[in-house]
């Protein structure tokens, strides 16, 4: 699951194969990304610095054009708790896809999810000055609908619960999804898992479209209410407004062009400043700092 920063993981339930692959069986690629992601959150969970340097953040992305950040941000997590869940349901699912589609295939299927995610959520939040994330889950979750897609009939079980057939699991996944974008109601990051999801079986289909072919009535019943609610999200914005009482929270709102326009604005004032200061007492006048922002801003 991919979660906000400021706030705690909520468990949202560790879908699992109904039987357990032992460790060997688990792809190349699927290993390789589980270490990766690994090895980086342990960096952020010690380095508060690199941690905010690579997290999904919306200023630094759209004013910063700080692109990287779309990706780098999947392989952080705000807690062990969090980094678990999302790879063991990495392991969970992802040596039967991959075994499938093959190692390089897998990997593409994992980062268009993750892009795709993490592209939506930050559509939703361009407005939301305060937004910031991290977690796999977009890709964690382009890989479950990849295997539904393909896998129609594999069954999914929850932690002592009864399995349900994976389709089930899709439709259901996708109302909470849109239910949760609309209000708000937890700080889980519904948005990237949608987009995500969706990407994922897509590019699961593209791959393999004889499975549309075989699959197409549950494959149609997943995939037309999501592209039907992000086309509402492009076209009507205001529909994300549902007034309940999970939905009650202050977000801060902002415009991206008055947030460069402001920062330009108060660059100007500091030039002012200094070029009201050398007019007065020369440009010896200045200290070495405020030479320095005067070559900079002279750029």
């Amino acid at each position: 699951m991919r979660v906000p920063i400021n706030g705690r993981p909520q468990g949202s339930p560790l879908p699992i194969n109904q039987q357990t692959k032992p460790m060997s069986d688990i792809g190349i690629a699927g290993l390789v990304l589980i270490i990766i992601n690994v090895a980086v959150s342990c960096r952020g969970f010690t380095n508060r610095t690199f941690f905010e340097s690579y997290a999904f953040e919306i200023d630094p992305i759209l004013v910063g054009k700080d692109y990287k950040r779309l990706i780098t941000s999947g392989f952080l997590h705000v807690s062990w708790l969090h980094l678990m869940f999302n790879m063991l349901t990495l392991y969970a699912f992802g040596e039967q896809l991959e075994s499938r589609v093959g190692a390089f295939y897998f990997l593409l299927i994992y980062f268009a999810s993750l892009i795709a995610g993490d592209l939506l959520s930050l559509f939703i939040h361009r407005n939301h000055g305060d937004y910031s994330a991290v977690g796999a889950s977009g890709a964690v979750c382009g890989i479950i609908f990849a295997s539904i897609a393909l896998f129609p009939d594999m069954e999914i079980g929850f932690f002592g619960l009864p399995t349900i057939k994976s389709w089930l699991y899709g439709i259901f996944f996708v109302v909470i999804s849109i239910y949760g974008i609309k209000s708000g109601k937890s700080n889980i990051g519904h948005d990237a898992h949608l987009g995500g999801a969706l990407v994922g079986m897509m590019t699961a289909l593209i791959l393999e479209p004889h499975a549309f072919r075989e699959n197409y009535i549950t494959i149609l019943i997943i995939t037309l209410p999501t592209i039907l609610f992000i086309y509402l999200i492009i076209t009507k914005p205001h529909i994300l407004l549902l007034d309940n009482a999970f939905s009650k929270q202050e977000i801060k709102h902002y415009d991206i062009n008055h947030k460069s326009n402001e920062s330009k604005v108060n660059k100007q004032k500091e030039l002012d400043v200094l070029l009201e200061k050398i007019k007065c007492n020369g440009f010896e006048s200045l200290s070495a700092k405020e030479k320095l922002k005067l070559e900079e801003y002279s750029k």
